[in-house]
């Protein structure tokens, strides 16, 4: 991977921060305590049992926010996404990194220009990821951005109309804590980021592709008086991709949990540093 040119974060972008909220790279061998903290939205240095109704709250909004993005992506009955009698069976290489470089091109600051490979259909499937993940889908202007930019043109009208509806919607955003605009209130950050762990192509004929991405996911709002902090899920993405001649392109995709692993007993990050972390911290350049 490389460096995204992400505009506000300026030179290259660090690693990964606490292995809390960054599941990219790093060794996962050192254990991180915080300072001790009064008044936070998160808390004290160790994170107090959640009662039921909080636990109840935090699943309800993630449920709520997986039937959002599946209504939106629904296009009629499209079956499964993955065949399992094409799927290529893992061989000694299958996790490693191919060393390929990613693309240097960008389309409304998305990566773009993959090559008509196995690897470019991966990689375009996690850079699009990030971009479907990313806080702009709250904002009209950038979801259509988002939207134009990595559905095929043939699904992309279809696609918009559906997720204004979904992402524009006063209940939905009330009940993710929101203001009708899609903003987050006076003092508080909304933070929405897809962190991908992995990828594997389930299938690949040259021209069409299906393609499962592992990711973990942040959302929620850093701040005093939130409602909904930021918490960590897990994710399956499966993407349907074509070639449209020039790039892949999305044509639908679906979402599914998992697999998440253990939680660390580790103390949760105040809202400052959790806020802080999210606006200096830059994303990056995905290749398979």
């Amino acid at each position: 991977m490389s460096f995204d040119d992400e505009p506000g974060h300026g030179g290259g972008d660090p690693g990964p921060a606490d292995d809390r909220f960054s599941t990219l790279g790093g060794t996962r061998q050192t254990r991180t305590r915080l300072p001790e903290g009064t008044g936070d939205a998160y808390g004290s240095a160790r994170r107090p049992p959640r009662n039921t109704r909080s636990l109840v709250m935090v699943v309800g909004v993630v449920v709520l926010l997986v039937a959002a993005i599946a209504f939106a992506n629904r296009g009629g009955d499209s079956g499964s996404t993955s065949d399992a009698g094409n799927a290529k069976k893992p061989d000694a290489q299958s996790t490693a990194a191919t060393g390929t470089k990613p693309v240097d091109g960008k389309q409304s600051g998305i990566a773009s220009g993959f090559p008509q490979t196995e690897q470019g259909a991966q990689s375009a499937a996690v850079n699009y990821l990030v971009a479907l993940g990313s806080d702009g889908m709250y904002n009209t202007g950038r979801r259509h951005e988002i939207v134009n930019t990595v559905y095929a043109p043939d699904v992309a009208a279809a696609r918009l109309g559906d997720l204004d509806k979904v992402y524009s919607g006063k209940d939905f955003l009330s009940r993710i804590g929101l203001n009708p605009d899609g903003t987050a209130p006076a003092g508080q950050t909304f933070i929405s980021r897809a962190n991908p762990v992995g990828s594997k192509a389930d299938r690949f004929d040259g021209t069409t592709a299906s393609v499962s991405v592992w990711n973990s996911s942040l959302f929620g709002l850093a701040g005093e008086g939130s409602k909904n902090p930021v918490s960590e899920s897990w994710f399956t993405n499966t993407f349907q991709l074509k070639w449209t001649g020039t790039d892949w392109k999305i044509t639908d995709f679906t979402q599914k949990d998992g697999p998440a692993p253990v939680g660390r007993d580790q103390a949760a990050a105040p809202a400052k540093d959790m806020t802080d972390a999210v606006e200096q911290f830059g994303g990056f350049t995905y290749a398979r």
